[in-house]
């Protein structure tokens, strides 16, 4: 087991990493019969459009400031509780609207329970806003509005998710060049279901330090030359390219080759329990099924808190409890 290993991720959606054990106690709250999203405990879908439709049935489980911060807490806790010293967490402002909760209350729940889990465990945690691409343009760009003028010291990024077969990178550039311009770190969700040519767009594109999953790139040799070159770095997510069959099986998985060729790397879990997984199963699966040894798993965790939104003050006591 990896327990002994210090672990920090940098991909993870928060209302995608709701506990199954809080989902049916949220379920009970609002009089929400599980069975129309849980089977045996598990949360219950087949393919991509089947898991986009489970996930927003357990994020509709989530109501209130109070809901969101009890979230946020209660996975910053498991995670804390398998030696993370640090996670970033994707949100959509959007979803707060959307659910008439409005983004400035569903960002305070977060927050608060992002204060809740570091005064318990002194886990650090930040805050990625994001855009959903498949909602178009407009919709990224007012992300990236509100990403850019929101006042919260945790906003340290912006990032677009969402089904990457909607529209071109260059559509959603502006949304970009905003969060840029008001200081945000720049990740996007590319080369997942697409080839590597969406990974290609984004570097011409938005320029950004990291990419979300990132792994189709392998399928073009100069493209992980470039990847070399720039220092950009993968936040790769092993389970979940196996779990929405990115790839058949891990044995296919291009981890391994991305560290062979020199690409900077992450371990991150994306949506834990719709993948049957975990940050500490990521990190197991590093260790025994990629075959890296500790000192290997621990440069990935270096390069994610080099690579990580936070000012230096605070990568500096990142690296030291590394």
């Amino acid at each position: 087991m990896s327990l002994h290993l210090k672990k920090v991720e940098l991909h993870c959606h928060i209302e995608g990493a709701a506990p199954p054990a809080l989902a049916l106690a949220q379920a009970e709250r609002y009089g929400i019969d599980p069975a129309t999203f849980m089977t045996d405990g598990r949360y219950a879908w087949t393919d991509f459009a089947e898991f986009i439709a489970a996930y927003d049935k357990v994020a509709a489980l989530f109501r209130t400031e109070e809901d969101y911060a009890l979230l946020t807490e209660s996975y910053l806790l498991e995670l804390a509780g398998v030696g993370t010293i640090y996670s970033e967490l994707i949100v959509s402002p959007d979803h707060g609207d959307r659910i008439g909760l409005g983004a400035d209350t569903y960002l305070a729940g977060i927050t608060a329970g992002i204060h809740a889990a570091k005064a318990k465990t002194g886990i650090e945690a930040r805050i990625i806003v994001t855009g959903e691409r498949h909602f178009g343009p407009e919709s990224v760009i007012a992300a990236a509005e509100y990403a850019a003028r929101t006042d919260n010291p945790l906003v340290t990024g912006f990032n677009m998710a969402g089904e990457e077969r909607m529209g071109r990178v260059a559509d959603y550039a502006r949304a970009f060049d905003i969060a840029r311009e008001a200081g945000l770190g720049l990740t996007i969700h590319a080369g997942e279901v697409c080839g590597a040519f969406s990974v290609a767009d984004a570097l011409d594109l938005v320029r950004p330090a990291r990419i979300g999953h990132g792994v189709r790139a392998i399928e073009d040799a100069d493209l992980v030359r470039r990847l070399v070159d720039l220092g950009t770095v993968l936040e790769v997510c092993p389970g979940s390219n196996i779990a929405l069959s990115v790839y058949p099986d891990f044995e296919s998985h291009p981890l391994r080759r991305f560290v062979e060729a020199g690409v900077r790397v992450c371990i991150n879990s994306d949506d834990p329990p719709f993948f049957d997984t975990s940050l500490a199963r990521e990190y197991d699966l590093a260790s025994t099924v990629f075959g890296f040894s500790d000192a290997e798993i621990d440069a990935m965790t270096r390069t994610a808190i080099e690579a990580a939104f936070v000012d230096e003050g605070t990568r500096a006591q990142l690296l030291a409890r590394l």
